[in-house]
Order: C-alpha cells, then sequence, then structure tokens
C-alpha cells in the first residue's frame, strides 16, 4: 500500500464568505499526524489575514468520523525511540487546539460521525460544535496507558457534576445529546442535512446557520444517570469510586467499575489527579501547560506503549499494566506527572 501524499491529508477550499477545512485520511477516519496538525495550523494562520474568510469550517472525508485521534501507531513507536518526536507533535498539536479557542473568526466544526481524542481537540475547542445522531465522542487515553490531552481535561473538568470523571476513568463515549449536555458540542442537525448546513455558511453567518438547520435537543443518557454518577465518582481517589460503584448496586454502576478496572492504573491516577487539578485552574492555557507536562511524563510510562500494542498493534486487548494494580501505584509517580520539565522547553500558554 503506497501512503498518501502530505499534500492530500488536508484539503483546503474557499467558498463564498466560508473556508473549508476536510480531514482526509479517511482509512484511518482521518487519524491526525504530525503534517495534518502543520497543515491546519498553516491555513488558519493564513486565513485569520484573509478578508474574503469570514467563517471556518472544518469537517472529515470518509463518512465515518471527523477524527478518530492521533496517529496511535506513530506514537508507539516513537515513544519506544525516547519520544522526541513525540512530544514535537503534541507541541504542536496543543497550540493548534489553543489557535482554535482564540480564532478571531467563528471556527464551525462539523461532528459527524466519530470524533476520539485529538478530533476532541480541533472540534470541542470551535466557536459553533455541530452534532448529528451518528456521533460517538470520547477521550479514549486511559484505554492506552494516557491521560486525556488536547485540552480534554478542561472540557471534562467543566463537564456537569462529576461526568467528566466518569467519562475520563472509563473512557466512555458521548452520544450526540450527551456531548450537547456536558458541553463537548452546542447545536444538533440531523445527518441527512449536515451536508446542506455545511454548504449554506458559503452565505450565511454560524448563527444564521444554525437556526435553519438546527433541531432542539433532547436529553442523552448522561442526563439522566447524573444521580449515581455524582455520588459515585465524588471520591478523592480511583479506589473510593470503584468501592462506591461496586456499592451502587446499579447495573450501569457496575458495568463502569469493570470498565474501569481494565485501564491503566498509573493512568487512572494521574488521570483524577489531573482532573481534580484543572477544576483549580483559571484558564485553558494553564490547562494546556499542564497537560503538556503530564503527557510529556506519561510517554516514559511503559504502560503507555503496552496499552497501543494491546489495542492497536497486536489487537489482543489485554494489556499487561505496570504496575498492575492501584496500590502499587506509588503516590510520588503520580506527582512526578505535574513537576515542571526538565531538558524539554515548557509550553508556555499560560
Amino acid at each position: 500500500m503506497t501512503s498518501q501524499p502530505e499534500q492530500d491529508l488536508v484539503l483546503t477550499r474557499k467558498q463564498g464568505r466560508a473556508g473549508l477545512i476536510t480531514l482526509n485520511r479517511p482509512d484511518a477516519i482521518n487519524a491526525l499526524n504530525h503534517p495534518m496538525v502543520r497543515a491546519i495550523s498553516a491555513v488558519l494562520a493564513e486565513w485569520e489575514q484573509d478578508p474574503q474568510v469570514a467563517t471556518v469550517v472544518i469537517t472529515g472525508a470518509g463518512g465515518r468520523g471527523l477524527c478518530a485521534g492521533g496517529d496511535v501507531r506513530f506514537f508507539h513507536d516513537e515513544a519506544q525511540r525516547g519520544g522526541a518526536a513525540v512530544r514535537d507533535f503534541l507541541r504542536d498539536e496543543y497550540l493548534l487546539n489553543h489557535r482554535i479557542a482564540r480564532y478571531p473568526k467563528p471556527y464551525v466544526a462539523v461532528l459527524d460521525g466519530l470524533v476520539l481524542g485529538g478530533g476532541v481537540g480541533v472540534s470541542a475547542h470551535g466557536s459553533l460544535r455541530v452534532v448529528t445522531e451518528r456521533t460517538q465522542v470520547g477521550m479514549p487515553e486511559t484505554a492506552i496507558g494516557f491521560v486525556p490531552d488536547v485540552g480534554g481535561s478542561w472540557l471534562l473538568a467543566q463537564t456537569p457534576g462529576e461526568l467528566g470523571t466518569h467519562l475520563a476513568l472509563t473512557a466512555g463515549r458521548m452520544t450526540a445529546m450527551d456531548a450537547l449536555y456536558c458541553g463537548f458540542a452546542d447545536r444538533f442537525v440531523p445527518g441527512d442535512r449536515i451536508a446542506e448546513f455545511t454548504e449554506s455558511l458559503a452565505e450565511l453567518t454560524p448563527a444564521e446557520a444554525a437556526r435553519a438547520y438546527a433541531e432542539p435537543a433532547r436529553p442523552g443518557p448522561l442526563a439522566t444517570q447524573r444521580a449515581w454518577i455524582d455520588r459515585c465518582y465524588a471520591g478523592d481517589t480511583v479506589e473510593e469510586i470503584l468501592a462506591e460503584l461496586l456499592a451502587a448496586d446499579l447495573p450501569e454502576a457496575k458495568e463502569a467499575a469493570e470498565q474501569i478496572a481494565a485501564k491503566s492504573p498509573t493512568a487512572l491516577k494521574v488521570t483524577l489527579e489531573a482532573l481534580r487539578r484543572t477544576r483549580q485552574l483559571p484558564s485553558l492555557e494553564s490547562a494546556l501547560d499542564q497537560e503538556y507536562r503530564v503527557s510529556c511524563a506519561a510517554l516514559a510510562n511503559p504502560d503507555f506503549v503496552e496499552g497501543i500494542r494491546a489495542q492497536v498493534v497486536d489487537k489482543d486487548r489485554t494489556p499487561h499494566w505496570s504496575p498492575a494494580t492501584l496500590a502499587q501505584v506509588d503516590r510520588a509517580a503520580v506527582l512526578r506527572h505535574f513537576a515542571p520539565l526538565t531538558g524539554v522547553p515548557e509550553l508556555g500558554l499560560g
């Protein structure tokens, strides 16, 4: 199989008042690699100064999703070589997430289909985030021994009650209605009208297009489960949370406990620490700075390479975590993820 030319990975064009960005790696559900991150950032910088572009719109090619995350095979291979290339990728990715969040023109993201990890980073910081009935949004990092990033810790910390903690620890996915309720999206447009909605932005403002095509949101599954989620996830440790889930005597809580128990113990503890700390941070910028420290430290954990091996490379779905249990995860090892970087420049946004 021949590799796709870099210039074809991100397609851009202007149509009327809109600048259109299409992630074009459909065989990988548009998973982000470094050339794609650079290309998106470059066109955003160009269009920021272009008077012909009033609105930026980002979509994904292939019909399966906007973006299934980052290129984890690249992460797997480069982490074994020391991780320098991954750190460079993450730096540019987080700077892109910040650019999107502070973009001076409307940035419309179409979250149709699968939107995971890095896909959240290029969509959920936009000014208008549109979902369809096909939408599935998630931050699945704990399943591969990593920690929610791309500004995801900030978004998860802002969710109602403890929903963000539940989503982060279980690596669960949100439906369209869940994404609206949790603040990852703004409006619902039926899938059979999404192309027409996108085309209309050539002439209409995002607000006008939303009024013309969006439909009222209905309560999603997570909204109806707030009571037990808020109660069970209020604890300060993963062990306390698991105990509460098992004691709740609810099928949904038991399933959540089973999902959490399968994840990397180190990643779970670092993730919970990150979410609790993020609630005290003043801005997305400070959250991204913290994420970069955490991510750089997490690259050195054996669970990162092992998690990708089990889920993506060998696909045996049987990761061998080290340490293997929550009790074996040393508190000092968790705190190490939040220490100032040594030998690597800080992200420096906050």
